[in-house]
């Protein structure tokens, strides 16, 4: 692959929202690591992705300590590309990862302990080449820590240099509120929210949303494609190369059920109608809110994340549509 000069016009393709009451603003489309930028992918094919991620004006890219597989390596390779093509672009760039979930072996390679967390974000950083991310995140509660202590934590390491904001992941509402008081009276108040939401996922909707508001806490949200089910992947069935047909642990045969894929045909020629494709549509109906900042989008190949910019292009939905798309949903 020759040297990559970035797209001159790159910032007129996308389009930013404020983080929270941050000074920060994110694309409305962020990309995650979790998946194809690991040891067991190819370097090539993940090089090209980021790069043609920033030339959309994607500048957020999300990681976590166990992003690969194998864990660590994500970061590994991303701290690659960014020495090989973005040395001259880091203050361009929102790069974010996390801790929370089993690491290394031990009772300390887990969690939510002082111990867990920063030592995380310390190997995080060998394995990036990096001073500091942009973002850390507790990536999980853990009910076997005290949640001052987590915060604690993560404030130490933004009073540290290595970490210029912070954030939660996967918290409930209890548990982030209570989170979010810790971080404002420590001085280092949470930045963003970091849950799984989609059409078929709906459980931010109930009160997450409206506190994330009212605390000035900004949403990305992940899974916004619901593990590829809100795609035209499976609208006739289970392809034979498809991640369902194979041995992968979050998507099985059971789980696409004749009622599901009769409303994935249904929410499919509403896109249509919408001059979008299901999963455009899709993103687009994340954002919707304005109170969802960013979608977290993952991807195999750079012509995927092309596809994902698209949905900015029509954020828009009628009243009529919003009815259309809950009466399938019911």
């Amino acid at each position: 692959m020759t040297n990559y000069t970035p797209s001159p016009n790159r910032y007129e393709k996308m389009q930013y929202r404020r983080c929270g009451q941050s000074g920060i603003k994110l694309p409305l489309i962020s990309l995650g690591l979790w998946h194809n930028f690991g040891t067991n992918d190819s370097y090539d094919n993940a090089r090209e992705m980021i790069q043609t991620a920033f030339d959309l004006g994607i500048t957020h890219f999300d990681l976590a300590n166990n992003y690969g597989p194998m864990p660590g390596s994500a970061e590994i390779n991303f701290g690659k590309i960014l020495k090989q093509d973005f040395k001259s672009h880091r203050d361009e760039m929102i790069i974010s990862t996390k801790a929370g979930y089993h690491m290394w072996n031990g009772p300390y390679g887990d969690g939510g302990s002082k111990k867990y967390l920063v030592a995380s974000l310390e190997q995080s950083l060998k394995r990036l080449e990096l001073d500091y991310v942009d973002i850390f995140y507790h990536h999980r509660p853990d009910d076997g820590t005290p949640v001052e202590e987590s915060m604690h934590a993560l404030d130490l390491l933004v009073r540290q240099g290595k970490a210029l904001y912070v954030g939660l992941s996967n918290y409930k509402p209890t548990e982030a509120k209570l989170a979010i008081d810790v971080l404002h009276e420590l001085g280092t108040p949470c930045l963003i929210h970091q849950p799984s939401y989609s059409m078929l996922n709906r459980w931010i909707e109930e009160e997450l949303i409206a506190m994330m508001d009212k605390e000035g806490v900004g949403i990305i949200t992940f899974s916004p494609l619901q593990k590829g089910l809100l795609t035209n992947r499976y609208l006739k069935g289970i392809p034979a190369d498809s991640r369902m047909a194979g041995d992968s642990v979050f998507l099985n045969k059971e789980d696409l059920t004749k009622a599901l894929q009769v409303k994935l045909n249904a929410l499919d020629e509403i896109a249509t109608e919408r001059g979008q494709t299901l999963a455009q549509m899709a993103l687009a109906w994340n954002l919707r809110n304005p109170r969802v900042t960013s979608v977290l989008v993952g991807a195999s190949r750079k012509s995927q994340i092309e596809d994902s910019v698209k949905a900015i292009e029509n954020l828009e939905f009628t009243p009529q549509e919003l009815e259309k798309i809950n009466n399938v949903l019911l």
